[in-house]
């Protein structure tokens, strides 16, 4: 005799699942004593949301959505459909505009009465200068005389006394010197020369030299070691004035038919073609910080390498030194070897407004 079988309990309202689709967002309650069911019931309402929504856009990632404008490119793709490519910034285009260019020097000083070959520093040269200065500098159209040998008196104290009025100003200096062989050179200072107990100033500081010569190529077989950092530049604007005032050399030939010197165009061609610029630069090595050393008694630049100033001048500025220094790393300045003879001085100031 076979048993009845038995009867299934039946089901209660909270153990149903509702698989209707929700009719305003909120699904129907589920007990929380059920979490299988309550799981399967979230499932299958998302679902059902993706599926029957007309907006592919509506399931796009939260953190896609946030991130990245609507304004902005992108390859496609939400991330459910299809891969999702994200967007790239627009590329930024370069400035059209160019750095500006620098106005010509304007070297204010001289005196009316100061004669052309007393001027030691030319407008050609004072360019080449330029070039190393530091960028804050070579804005400045205007370099001022601060202290000439001519005009103010073979005095040291006289120098470092007219140079008070810049101390502690963000400006340069410009020392030229010339030799008893005509030649022309200096350094370029980041402070206000005067009397210490210690070296001063900074690695903007460096020696220079500078000769107005034929320019002729060296031969093939020269050595041209010591060339490293010279720059050959032509005179491209002379004009008889500049010629005779900068350069020092002699006027030029006179017209035979009119016994009258030559039109300054002809003058700034003849310039052209005869002479050019060689100018040298030595600048701070990073060796020693022997920049700049001054005393009552004399002024220098550089040091080091058997105590050998770069450039050194006596108080009465008639007697100087110039040799092989580790600040600098440079050769003697002077075409008359380590020591030479001074015919002028000058001091010019930068940046002095």
């Amino acid at each position: 005799m076979s048993r009845p079988q038995a009867r299934p309990a039946p089901l209660s309202e909270e153990s149903l699942i509702d698989l209707s689709p929700p009719s305003s967002g909120i699904t129907t309650p589920i007990s929380p004593s059920s979490s299988s069911a309550y799981g399967l019931s979230n499932a299958i309402s998302g679902l059902w949301r993706r599926i029957s929504s007309a907006d592919p856009n509506a399931f796009q990632h939260p953190h896609h959505a946030n991130t990245f404008p609507q304004t902005a490119q992108h390859g496609g793709g939400d991330g459910i459909h299809d891969p999702f490519t994200p967007m790239r910034s627009p590329r930024r285009q370069a400035s059209p505009r160019g750095l500006p260019s620098l106005e010509p020097l304007n070297l204010i000083g001289y005196a009316d009465d100061t004669p052309p070959d007393e001027r030691l520093l030319s407008r050609g040269i004072a360019e080449e200068i330029r070039t190393f200065l530091p960028e804050r500098l070579k804005i400045g159209e205007d370099w001022n005389l601060v202290y000439s040998l001519y005009q103010h008196g073979s005095s040291l104290s006289t120098l470092y006394k007219l140079c008070d009025d810049y101390r502690g100003r963000r400006v340069g200096f410009v020392l030229v010197v010339r030799d008893g062989s005509e030649g022309t050179f200096g350094a370029y200072l980041t402070e206000a020369p005067h009397p210490a107990s210690s070296y001063f100033g900074t690695g903007e500081c460096f020696l220079w030299r500078a000769s107005v010569h034929v320019p002729l190529p060296p031969p093939p077989s020269a050595d041209t070691t010591d060339l490293i950092g010279t720059r050959s530049t032509t005179i491209a604007d002379a004009s008889i004035e500049e010629i005779e005032n900068g350069h020092h050399l002699s006027p030029a030939p006179t017209d035979p038919s009119t016994n009258k010197l030559p039109s300054p165009t002809v003058a700034s061609a003849a310039a052209q073609q005869q002479h050019s610029i060689r100018f040298q630069n030595f600048a701070y090595t990073g060796a020693n910080d022997y920049c700049m050393f001054c005393e009552t008694k004399f002024l220098s630049v550089g040091g080091g390498q058997g105590a050998n100033f770069g450039l050194w001048l006596d108080d009465g500025f008639s007697r100087g030194h110039s040799g092989p220094c580790d600040t600098f790393g440079n050769t003697p300045l002077s075409d008359e070897g380590i020591k030479f003879d001074i015919l002028g001085v000058e001091l010019w100031v930068v940046g002095a407004g």
